[in-house]
């Protein structure tokens, strides 16, 4: 019966084990599906309040729990990974508090909670991410210590008290956790198999079909960072190039996987030269953008026929990129007679309407490919608009595009302007990536957003070889060259709109400030950081060897204050010990076995001070004889006293 009172959970400490149960699921349903992650948090609360009282009756839990795995089913689909199991774990989570009855139940609540931060990071490593982490692991800490005094019927204390005590255990797992960080030898693939996502992150695909970028287009989150360094190439030379399609069946385009495997063409380049650092976003996919044309493959990846990049590692971590590009004048290599089939390539009985248009063009330009080309642009741009809400396209989609509809975005230019030059006989290809980009003043980098992809065309013209032709940019040249700078100097945006750019660019800066701190933290850097100690390189083991000395440095700290502060828990006993360590550095310290009377009257021997023996009294009385003393006063005149002078010893 004496353990009954213990174990009972007050509802102070009931709100305190479902406040540090919720922040911890907070930064884990943050990176779900906003509708998975609002049915989970919906489920949490109600199951929350309804066990307030009672159990739930088991039956109703099954229930819930079956509801919760047809939720993510129904979000996430049959194909595991990740943050599959994130959500199974999420939604765990949210019927935990079903069983909340004890001091027990509660501590197993808190613990298992902390799952949730730390699965968090398999899908974001973000500092929104790691600050509500670590919000949530001291708010968790705090319910732990306050649960602990519940157990031990301590009386309460202050919130203050517990938040010292929180503070002084950060700060001895600090040094351990700085020198893992430092020192821990940086490893190139992890330690075990992560799976992939189940919904996959954003990014540039090696296909093109109706619709498939009306999400992309409308998601403003960064895709890449780019830093210049010299040269800043002009707004109409702001495309990055992506995958290459090749293969059109009627409505989808996709890359010729032959073109991948082979080497890039040889080009003769521009004087002009860009140098520039890419920072790009975590994806799924592999897919690398560059500034049209890349001299050459960075490290890590492939350069293919078309000059296109690849990683050799699916992109699923932000990565880091130095290249360096410059513009085609001419290719000095003509077309295979593949390449040439290839770029030629329609599907039979499509598009009638836009064949005869193409033949009549070719008969009134002749052998004038160019003449044909701009005559496109000038009818795209005399005749058509730019907008985002498109139909389907049915059986002739590419027909409807340039003669009844003649309205609509990237997609069906490109596309469009393709299936046209082919049926003139126009090798022609239609090229994915991004175009434009957004300076940020605070850093003095660039930022493409998703929304910034775009599609675009090329056609090959004798003598030239491959040449870039936009479209879309005849239509809505706004739409590619456009920037903040520009709207803001032509009074466009208001002035809270601009405020708010303002914001949105500031915490861009701040981000990427993360990213090279934090995320970008690799071998190469570790290294760097070790050259000033005389360390010029060094071999994992050597790595490992130092760590293990700054770690073991550092849990031997951390024993030390954790013994130092079991013995002196007491605030009466540590002023009673800070008072003799001034007395020691005379010569006059303690010893171990000494009572505290006998050490006054020796010291009083050698520096006499009657107001030192009145204070040995004093503490005696208030530690071991159990008397009635001010112990306020007492502390403050132990922390006030200094020794006097006087004879050495």
């Amino acid at each position: 019966m004496t353990d009954q009172p213990a174990s009972a959970l007050g509802t102070g400490a009931r709100y305190w084990t479902l406040a540090s149960a919720a922040l911890c699921l907070l930064p884990l349903l943050l990176q779900l599906p906003t509708l998975l992650a609002a049915v989970i948090a919906g489920v949490a609360v109600l199951t929350a309040l309804a066990s307030r009282q009672r159990l739930l009756p088991g039956v109703l839990r099954l229930l819930l729990v079956l509801a919760m795995l047809a939720a993510i089913y129904w979000q996430m689909g049959p194909r595991p990974g990740r943050d599959t199991g994130c959500a199974l774990l999420a939604a765990m989570l949210a019927l935990k508090s079903s069983e909340l009855r004890s001091l027990r139940d509660a501590r197993s609540l808190v613990g298992f909670a902390l799952f949730a931060p730390f699965a968090a990071f398999l899908l974001d490593q973000g500092p929104t991410t790691m600050a509500l982490a670590v919000l949530a692991g001291l708010v968790a800490l705090l319910a732990l210590q306050r649960l602990a005094h519940l157990e031990g019927q301590a009386p309460p204390a202050p919130l203050k008290r517990h938040l010292r005590g929180i503070g002084r255990l950060v700060l001895l797992g600090l040094p351990l956790a700085l020198a893992g960080f430092w020192l821990f030898p940086r490893l190139s693939e992890p330690l075990w198999g992560i799976p992939d996502r189940a919904v996959g992150n954003p990014g540039l695909s090696d296909t093109m079909e109706p619709g498939q970028w009306l999400d992309l287009m409308a998601d403003d989150t960064p895709a890449l960072r780019v830093q210049f360094f010299g040269a800043i190439p002009e707004p109409q030379q702001r495309y990055w190039r992506g995958p290459v399609l090749n293969l059109f069946d009627g409505k989808r385009w996709e890359q010729d996987k032959h073109l991948i495997e082979r080497a890039p063409a040889a080009v003769t380049h521009a004087a002009t030269q860009w140098e520039y650092q890419i920072d790009y976003e975590p994806t799924d996919r592999r897919q690398l953008v560059a500034l049209d044309l890349p001299l050459q493959a960075p490290a890590g990846s492939d350069l293919d026929a078309n000059h296109s990049l690849r990683s050799h590692a699916s992109l699923s971590a932000l990565t880091r990129w130095r290249l360096t590009s410059a513009p085609a004048v001419a290719y000095t290599e003509a077309l295979t007679p593949y390449e040439r089939r290839l770029a030629l390539q329609l599907p039979d009985g499509l598009n009638p309407r836009t064949a005869v248009l193409a033949r009549q063009w070719r008969q009134d330009a002749g052998s004038n490919d160019a003449a044909i080309v701009q005559r496109a642009l000038d009818w795209v741009r005399a005749r058509f608009v730019y907008t985002l809400d498109t139909p389907e396209p049915g059986r002739d989609g590419v027909d409807e595009f340039l003669f009844d509809q003649q309205a609509g975005f990237c997609q069906h230019f490109s596309s469009s302007f393709v299936v046209l030059m082919r049926n003139a006989g126009i090798p022609a290809r239609v090229v994915t990536g991004f175009a434009g980009g957004i300076r940020n003043p605070y850093g003095d980098y660039w930022v493409l957003r998703r929304m910034d992809a775009h599609a675009w065309a090329e056609v090959w013209l004798p003598g030239r070889g491959w040449v870039r032709v936009d479209p879309t940019a005849a239509v809505a040249p706004e739409r590619i060259y456009d920037t903040i700078e520009d709207r803001l100097a032509n009074g466009a945006d208001a002035t809270l709109d601009s405020r708010w750019l303002q914001i949105g660019q500031m915490g861009d800066w701040l981000r990427r400030g993360w990213n090279d701190l934090i995320l970008s933290f690799d071998a190469n850097r570790q290294q760097q950081l070790l050259k000033p100690f005389g360390f010029e390189r060094l071999d994992p083991s050597q790595l490992v060897g130092i760590f293990i000395i700054f770690a073991l440095t550092a849990l031997g700290w951390m024993a030390w204050l954790l013994a130092r502060g079991e013995r002196e828990r007491d605030p009466l006993l540590r002023a009673w010990h800070r008072l003799g360590r001034r007395y020691a550095r005379y010569g006059l310290s303690r010893a171990g076995a000494e009572p505290a009377s006998a050490w006054a009257r020796r010291v009083h021997q050698h520096r006499p001070d009657p107001a030192l023996l009145s204070l040995s009294e004093r503490f005696v009385q208030a530690r071991y004889a159990g008397a009635d003393v001010d112990l306020t006063s007492l502390l403050r005149d132990l922390r006030r006293h200094r020794p006097t002078s006087g004879a050495s010893p």
